[in-house]
């Protein structure tokens, strides 16, 4: 039996990818193993799938001056020997990383032991942790094909992203169930993330009035960002977090407004949901969602709403706008090839193992 090490953290989209591939490696007899962080997202998201999860001390290297990077290399010291500890315990004979600074002492510990490694880099340009992975890695995946200019040519491959196999399974039905909301209006669904988005949750309060005449609206506002005041809407649904109902609330809706997670932009795409993005801006990140964006909105998928230009009039205007010519996103996303990376990366994973 083949043994595989699965990690990644920080975020849901460092976990989801993991989920999506799960079903196949245990459809392939693999014993699946999970190192994460000892309390972070990742560590609820995998116990919930009877995973062995196994958590280590876990830093953040930041790219500006901050005492915590100080304190935080003791931290990822300490992992990296947690790690070390964990692979010869385990002896995985692959490791498969998908980002978050959690992740480089297991790859560093797992190069160590010379198992071989294999990373997935879902954004336009690496991010600080996985550029540090990807020295001890063999094979280095991306969602973006252009991503490859920015990693060794000997180490990368084209994959896309791995897709949550339930998602296609969803039924808008049981969404309508769940949400107690009718067929009589179309369904806006709004997202921020695991974590939220406070920028997109104001701005979708402030229009709801309007927005309300034409859509029921689903919102997904994070963690304590239920806002009761809002109960007296009757077309208005908010929930801090789906979890198994996500693929039913996908399926029942008509336009969907998100953050530009490249983890959430394939998932739209590979449904063929047509969507508005508001990528987080340079000034709250390293700038890989307006990257994400761009490229999707070159390449007709989605339409974009920078931040800066966020308002409830810029928001009505463009959902609008997108709920009366849903099909030109529609016949674009049939068009592309890598909506489904699950195939793809689990070939690469087994390349390596034989």
């Amino acid at each position: 039996m083949n043994k595989i090490i699965l990690t990644g953290g920080g975020t849901a989209g460092h976990v989801m990818p993991h989920l999506a591939l799960l079903p196949s490696l245990r459809e392939k007899d693999y014993h699946v193993d999970y190192i994460g962080s000892k309390q972070g997202i990742e560590k609820k998201l995998i116990e919930k799938e009877g995973l062995p999860y196994y958590g280590i001390a876990s830093g953040k290297l930041r790219r500006y001056f901050d005492f915590k990077n100080f304190t935080d290399l003791f931290k990822i010291f300490f992992g990296t020997l947690e790690s070390i500890f964990l692979i010869h315990k385990l002896k995985p004979n692959l490791v498969f990383s998908k980002g978050g600074f959690v992740t480089v002492p297991v790859v560093l510990a797992a190069w160590l032991a010379k198992v071989p490694v294999v990373i997935h880099e879902s954004d336009m340009t690496p991010g600080l942790a996985n550029k540090i992975a990807s020295k001890f890695a063999v094979k280095i995946c991306t969602t973006f094909e252009s991503t490859l200019s920015h990693i060794p040519a000997s180490k990368g491959i084209h994959t896309g992203a791995p897709i949550r196999g339930e998602l296609f399974l969803g039924e808008g039905q049981k969404g309508h169930a769940y949400t107690q909301l009718d067929h009589n209006k179309a369904i806006l669904l709004v997202t921020g993330g695991s974590l939220g988005a406070q920028s997109i949750n104001d701005c979708l309060r402030d229009s709801l009035i309007e927005l309300t005449k034409t859509f029921h609206v689903v919102h997904l506002c994070g963690k304590g960002n239920i806002d009761h005041s809002y109960d007296y809407l009757e077309g208005y649904r908010q929930y801090e977090f789906i979890g198994k109902h996500m693929a039913d609330l996908y399926a029942m809706a008509d336009v969907v407004v998100s953050r530009a997670g490249s983890n959430t932009i394939t998932e739209l795409v590979a449904l063929k949901k047509p969507h508005l993005l508001v990528p987080l801006p340079a000034t709250q990140s390293r700038g890989d969602q307006l990257l994400n964006a761009d490229a999707f909105e070159a390449l007709g998928y989605s339409m974009v709403l920078k931040q800066e230009n966020l308002t409830s009039e810029t928001l009505i205007e463009s959902i609008l706008a997108l709920h009366e010519h849903p099909h030109i996103f529609i016949e674009k996303m049939a068009e592309y090839a890598f909506a489904d990376g699950t195939k793809h990366i689990l070939n690469t994973l087994e390349s390596l193992l034989t």
